[in-house]
């Protein structure tokens, strides 16, 4: 740089001394420490404790309009792995791990089942109303839209689900379950803990939550004038009542769970994977579930004249076998299995005048799944007339027992595993195989970008070796810091890689 002084100007020479001072020292202070982490830093102002409420900033003319463009560049930075180790050590605090095990303790000791999770809901509730967290509520009856971050798009959602099990607990330990019949053999009293355990981590880190701006695009028609509210993004938490055959999901969309909201993640224990280690894959995870139930009855009623339902159940319930084993790809999972038939008679020298029988399909796509529900009516009821019988078919379309696949998103699942091997290390991310269970997540993956992954809470010491919706059923609480760091490693990380051009005339004014 070349300085042009005066001879006679001496003020002007001491200025020039002090604008130098001054650019020494700010170039001196950029430069990084063991623990810096200035990169996350907003070129606004960080989010004030209440992350709604909107402030006011210096007024803006055209020039100040300008000056931001740079200022965006600079401080849009890449994620790096020392983010996900800060997450990580700031939820292995002992305090924090203590905290998040008595959330988990808390719940399991109270289980409630689909939609009358109203204590489980107050205790998260308070929780949030502790860490100043902004949330709405109720939505499907016991459920929770908590935010956390500037309250403005892009919007990422992370997801729990609260409800527990009509099984009666047989693991004997301290906290066991004080509700006769009921147990949190599952895990969701697990995945209550660490979302809320990610709404305390995201909180401490809120003015981190923000997006990264590529272009700062002017728009020189517009006359509007004020101050600019220039930072964004917005983690959204969902506590979700009725995952277990209550489709709880689909009443948490409809009363706008998802609204403004363009990705979503969630997160299950697995007692296949290791404690801590964490596992999902791309495509189909889950299978679609769904349910049905058969009457077969004589043509007039009359089992003396008529056709014989005994036989014509049987005959369909063979023939339901071939569906999969005759006309499916064998490399597309299909299961179609009947589970009970009941004639409702005692007397065996009688022919029932009606028969029963109904059971479960499942399948790893839409398509596969609604042509199973297709050709099991077109069977049924084609045998029955064999037989001179009638026969109806119930799938319970309007009882909320269907359930679509799980389908991972590739792209949200690469987001996934990035995060998971930054937090976790490679070897304790796992590519896990597709499963028959069915999950009510599927539903948001209907609407949005979304994926479904795993974490693991093994360990044969402990005994945590049970499968869910065992009365044995127990978890390796070591998971839940680590489960927590993963939720908000994920959603923070998410909005700093989330790239856009912005519009200087779009941006929010106060």
């Amino acid at each position: 740089m070349t300085i042009l002084v005066k001879k006679s100007s001496f003020l002007q020479i001491i200025s020039i001394i002090l604008a130098l001072s001054f650019t020494i020292t700010a170039k001196t202070a950029r430069k990084s420490t063991d623990h810096d982490f200035s990169y996350f830093e907003s070129p606004f102002e960080s989010p004030s404790k209440h992350a709604f409420k909107s402030r006011n900033h210096s007024s803006s003319n055209l020039e100040q309009k300008k000056s931001l463009v740079p200022i965006f560049g600079t401080e849009c930075r890449v994620w790096s792995r020392e983010c996900s180790e800060e997450i990580l050590r700031i939820a292995k605090k002992p305090e924090n791990v203590k905290w998040i095990k008595s959330v988990r303790r808390k719940i399991h000791e109270n289980p409630e089942l689909a939609f009358e999770e109203h204590e489980t809901s107050e205790v998260i509730r308070k929780e949030l109303d502790e860490l100043e967290i902004s949330y709405r509520f109720p939505l499907a009856k016991t459920g929770i839209r908590a935010m956390v971050g500037t309250g403005k798009p892009p919007f990422v959602a992370i997801r729990a689900d609260m409800d527990a099990l009509p099984i009666q607990e047989a693991v004997e330990w301290e906290h066991k379950s004080k509700n006769a019949g009921k147990m949190h053999a599952c895990g969701h009293d697990a995945h209550v803990a660490m979302l809320v355990g990610a709404a305390r981590i995201l909180k401490a880190r809120e003015n981190h939550l923000k997006i990264k701006c590529s272009t700062v695009v002017e728009n020189p028609i517009s006359e509007r004038q004020g101050p600019l509210s220039g930072q964004f993004g917005t983690v959204i938490l969902l506590f979700q009542p009725a995952e277990e055959a209550g489709n709880g999901a689909k009443r948490m969309i409809k009363e706008g769970a998802l609204e403004d909201v363009e990705a979503i993640f969630a997160m299950h224990i697995s007692h296949l994977l290791p404690t801590a280690v964490i596992g999902s894959r791309s495509g189909p995870l889950l299978a679609g579930c769904g349910f049905f139930k058969v009457v077969i009855m004589g043509l007039d009623g009359n089992p003396h004249h008529s056709g014989d339902p005994i036989l014509a159940a049987s005959a369909a319930v063979i023939s339901l076998q071939g569906i999969v084993s005759r006309e499916s790809n064998p490399l597309d999972s299909q299961v179609v299995s009947v589970t009970f038939l009941n004639s409702g008679e005692d007397d065996l020298d009688v022919k029932p005048k009606r028969v029963e029988f109904g059971g479960t399909l499942r399948a790893f796509s839409n398509t596969s799944f609604h042509l199973l529900l297709k050709r099991i009516e077109e069977v049924i009821i084609a045998q029955a007339k064999v037989y001179k019988c009638s026969a109806t078919v119930d799938f319970f379309k309007n009882s909320d027992t269907i359930y679509p696949p799980m389908i991972n998103d590739d792209r949200m699942y690469r987001h996934v595993r990035n995060s998971a091997v930054d937090l976790v290390g490679p070897t304790n991310f796992r590519v896990v195989q597709p499963l028959m269970g069915a999950e009510d997540f599927s539903f948001y993956s209907e609407v949005i970008p979304a994926a479904f992954f795993y974490i693991g809470i093994k360990n044969e010491t402990l005994g945590s070796v049970h499968s869910p919706h065992s009365p044995r059923f127990m978890i390796d609480e070591n998971a839940l810091p680590v489960g927590a760091a993963a939720h908000a490693a994920i959603a923070e990380r998410y909005l700093n890689e989330r790239e856009i051009n912005i519009s200087i005339d779009g941006l929010r004014r106060e």
